[in-house]
């Protein structure tokens, strides 16, 4: 990365640097991401037979996530972005601890709720990178991060599932937390952020400066984008099921995982390529989640089922990416923790509103419903890309304003 994108006076933006905050976020994930799916297996062993609590306890640490994030935010930007990055790690390290060793319902909730408030590893991180590049290197910092989110989604349920033979998913919480706690001792060697270039109230356009949104507009993409996606995992395993019986779990969970490989693979090519077009990547990738997700809903044959994941998976590496350019522009002239503490809540949101949709549209219409739920929304909001008069509410500009 090029020593010109640092607004800082120590080296943090070392490949190496960037590379091992990535790293921390991806291991202090695992058992975020890699056991919730097991919840319906870890219920029953604290008094819950049915698992009826599952849907609930699932989303439990994102709302409180959601709620905190912009805090956290602020207080990192006033207090230090490596000491609320630590803190987040040291949460997690401490909610899982109770989790693993909860002996009731009441107490593993408990540490649940812990998890999404003390948490919040991912914007902390984002945080501070924020606050030691900017521009290009902030984008592909960025990008490299949301690469550790997607390894973990992938990988993390499989090593959970291969682990369950010798040691229950619910204990696992405990054996976990020393991932985040490990990501803590190395985070520590790192340097403390202080970046030179203060926040300013109104930034002059810069000269070149590629069209960016406004920070709401930045925000409304970042909901409806996890929107558009997430509300089609819940139910993509029921939806498998439906389409070809008798389909075996490790196939199901590769049609599952099959968007996110997508990402790994082409993110930094799209990067590349996108950097200075990121609306044109926004309505590009809307548009193929509006098409991959509407494939789901009529297709009848495991070729067609690998064609729409897989387009599925253009749309979100273009969606992820390009959110990040964004967010690299309208983080210019503002206090880092603060913007990307508030773009997590609004991801979050989406999640939570995500789920809660998918979940009342499952339950009355079957399995295809999420998948035509999101393919609405993300057709909505392409129109609203490229559209006029839809688009100029988007607020597209030559630099983010306030």
């Amino acid at each position: 990365m090029s020593g010109a994108a640092l607004r800082i006076p120590r080296p943090v933006s070392g490949r190496g640097q960037v590379q091992a905050v990535a790293g921390c976020y991806f291991v202090a994930s695992f058992a975020a991401l890699g056991l919730p799916p097991y919840l319906t297996e870890i219920l029953p062993e604290l008094g819950d037979r049915h698992a009826r609590w599952a849907g609930v306890l699932y989303v439990v640490p994102t709302v409180f996530g959601a709620l905190f994030a912009p805090l956290w935010g602020r207080l990192a930007d006033r207090f230090g972005r490596k000491r609320l990055l630590l803190r987040a790690q040291l949460g997690l390290t401490l909610s899982f601890l109770l989790a693993g060793w909860a002996d009731s319902l009441v107490t593993f909730t408990l540490a649940l709720v812990l998890q999404g408030i003390l948490g919040g590893t991912f914007a902390a991180s984002n945080g501070y990178l924020g606050a030691a590049l900017e521009g290009p290197a902030l984008s592909r910092a960025l990008t490299l991060m949301q690469g550790s989110a997607r390894a973990a989604l992938v990988f993390a349920p499989i090593v959970v599932g291969s682990l369950s033979g010798w040691l229950s998913p619910h204990r696992q919480y405990a054996l976990l937390a020393v991932l985040p706690l490990t990501a803590a001792l190395l985070l520590a060697a790192l340097p403390e952020p202080t970046a030179t270039q203060a926040p300013v109230s109104r930034p002059e356009p810069a000269a070149g400066a590629g069209p960016t949104v406004s920070l709401k507009a930045l925000y409304g993409l970042e909901f409806a984008f996890v929107f558009s996606t997430v509300v089609s995992f819940p139910y993509l395993i029921a939806l498998v099921e439906e389409r070809l019986p008798g389909t075996s779990p490790l196939l199901s969970g590769i049609l599952f995982a099959l968007p996110h490989l997508v990402y790994l693979v082409a993110a930094l090519a799209v990067h590349s390529a996108f950097q200075d077009r990121a609306r044109t990547g926004i309505a590009l990738g809307f548009t193929c989640i509006a098409l991959g997700l509407a494939g789901h809903g009529v297709a009848g044959s495991l070729v067609t089922l690998v064609t729409v994941r897989l387009l599925l998976g253009v749309g979100l590496t273009l969606g992820l990416v390009c959110l990040q350019v964004l967010a690299a522009e309208c983080v210019k002239g503002r206090a880092p923790g603060g913007l990307f503490g508030s773009l997590e809540f609004f991801s979050k949101a989406g999640a939570v509103a995500a789920g809660v949709a998918a979940a009342v549209g499952s339950a009355r219409f079957g399995p295809s419903a999420p998948v035509l739920t999101g393919s609405a929304a993300a057709t909505a909001t392409a129109l609203a890309t490229l559209l006029p008069p839809l688009n100029h509410r988007i607020r597209w500009s030559r630099r983010c304003p306030h």
